[in-house]
């Protein structure tokens, strides 16, 4: 009997012959499997590329800007701000332009001018300002008009440490301190900016201090000491080197009242 046959009845399926033998699988065939019949469009649409919102970039926050450095405020005065000074300028001047009257009050009226070495760092026109204020000011030596030109018995030199120097030989300034030297009132820019310990942080009246003093000098003024412990110092006593036992003061008549001028 056929063996494929006998096989076939047995529920196995005779796959072939190799060699004489019979190659079987035992129980019944596998179905193969049926491809799901897709649709297939008559044309394909373009691909769609899903659009995303672009993303809110958040508004820049406002850039604070640079806080001015707040004035220094002693005794209750705004203070000058400090500034660098070159050691040496450019050894010529500028006249302050303009003029300014005196005071009202009684004395005799002292004409005079204001002069700045060009290559500092102030303006001729704003150191006249202060220079007038102060030489006029009801505690001050007296009347003071500025001029721009024409005959003066006082010149106030705003000027640089070396320039300050030569003026002011034969005296010894040694860069840093001011004199008064023929009729010229020769102002240490460095002390005018930075000031000196003996005033600390008041700078306004330790410039008050170094017009009425160089300018007294002018006017015949000499040189006084410490009247005595804790009393002002004499606006012609050297205070920019020492105060000995007295208090600062900035002012030839500092008890002076406007009722009295």
């Amino acid at each position: 009997m056929d063996h494929r046959f006998l096989l076939a009845a047995a529920g196995i399926v005779v796959i072939g012959v190799v060699g004489g033998a019979v190659l079987a699988q035992v129980g019944p065939p596998t179905k193969p499997a049926v491809l799901a019949k897709a649709s297939v469009p008559t044309m394909l649409a373009p691909a769609i590329t899903p659009t995303t919102k672009p993303t809110a970039k958040p508004a820049p926050k406002p850039t604070a800007k640079a806080a001015k450095p707040e004035r220094l405020v002693v005794n209750g005065r705004v203070q000058p701000a400090r500034v660098k000074v070159p050691q040496r300028g450019k050894g010529h001047y500028s006249v302050a332009a303009g003029s300014g009257k005196a005071r009202e009050g009684r004395g005799k009226e002292i004409r005079y001018l204001v002069e700045v070495e060009k290559g500092l760092p102030f303006e001729a026109g704003e150191f006249a300002d202060e220079v007038h204020r102060i030489l006029n000011d009801h505690r001050g030596w007296g009347r003071f008009k500025r001029v721009a030109s024409g005959p003066v018995q006082v010149r106030v030199a705003l000027s640089s440490p070396r320039t300050t120097d030569a003026l002011c030989r034969p005296l010894r300034t040694f860069g840093e301190l001011s004199c008064w030297n023929g009729s010229r009132a020769v102002i240490n820019a460095s002390r005018w900016a930075e000031g000196t310990p003996n005033y600390g942080r008041d700078l306004a009246s330790y410039r008050e201090y170094l017009i009425s003093h160089e300018v007294g000098h002018g006017l015949g003024h000499g040189h006084v000491g410490c009247p005595g412990p804790g009393k002002p110092a004499p606006v012609m006593m050297q205070q920019t080197k020492s105060l000995a036992s007295c208090k600062p003061n900035p002012w030839p008549y500092p008890g002076r009242l406007r009722s009295e001028i």
